[in-house]
């Protein structure tokens, strides 16, 4: 497995749902941020399903999470876009109209690296990720060549390479020791989905804190023990795109 990349000048997580980049990436983000990066998030859903509590308000939900978004951007110490595309959650479709729309982002925003989930994980049971996996490797070659989509009025742009997080069969590593503490601080903000993906019930139990930290520093060990080095964050490297 290969280990480290130069830091980009620029970075656009594409991900289904608010707090999807901070789990997968975040670390790297962090890293990349903190060395001058200037790192977009590109959300695809409004996480408006992202409650188990049947009477939520989910406009007040939409609202909420995007909020997050910022706050857990922030924390990473991105500088760049969060950018909202509000299809409805557990409803993201792949369709040109939402190529497209990745695609503007991408030329817009002229990322030197992209990163996404890997849409060809086998037995993957939400929709959305599958579906916010080929928007990000499908409107990466739309973004790069000229002739599609030239209603956008916008000049083509090519990533030097793509970070598939989430792989089966992951080639390369980022080596994410000392941004642990920034992951973690992230993800705290998303404080919606404590119950939902933390497995926090009283965010005033610092225990159940605590726990949560372990688990994330868990895996990052696990990825970095496979590379040598003390936290890492694995990914499938596409470098010719």
């Amino acid at each position: 497995m290969r280990l480290n990349r130069p830091v980009p000048r620029s970075a656009l997580a594409i991900v289904a749902h608010p707090d999807d980049a901070e789990f997968q990436c975040g670390a790297t983000l962090a890293k990349w941020a903190a060395a001058g990066a200037v790192v977009h998030h590109l959300v695809c859903t409004d996480g408006s399903k992202g409650s188990w509590e049947p009477s939520e308000d989910t406009a007040a939900l939409v609202a909420l999470r995007r909020d997050e978004q910022r706050s857990a951007a922030r924390a990473l110490g991105a500088t760049g876009r969060q950018v909202f595309l509000d299809a409805v959650d557990g409803e993201l479709d792949t369709s040109l109209a939402r190529r497209a729309e990745v695609c503007r982002w991408i030329r817009t925003l002229q990322p030197e690296v992209v990163l996404g989930h890997d849409p060809w994980r086998r037995w993957r049971l939400h929709p959305d990720h599958r579906s916010a996996g080929f928007l990000c490797t499908d409107g990466v070659v739309a973004a790069r060549d000229p002739h599609f989509h030239p209603e956008l009025g916008l000049p083509h742009h090519r990533p030097s390479a793509i970070l598939l997080f989430e792989s089966e069969e992951p080639d390369h590593a980022e080596d994410v020791t000392g941004f642990l503490d920034a992951k973690v601080a992230a993800l705290l903000e998303h404080r919606s989905q404590f119950v939902t993906t933390h497995g926090i019930t009283d965010a005033g139990d610092g225990g159940q804190v605590e726990r949560f930290r372990r688990h994330v520093e868990e895996r990052l060990a696990t990825v970095g023990a496979r590379v040598g080095v003390r936290h890492a964050e694995a990914f499938r490297l596409i470098d010719r795109v």
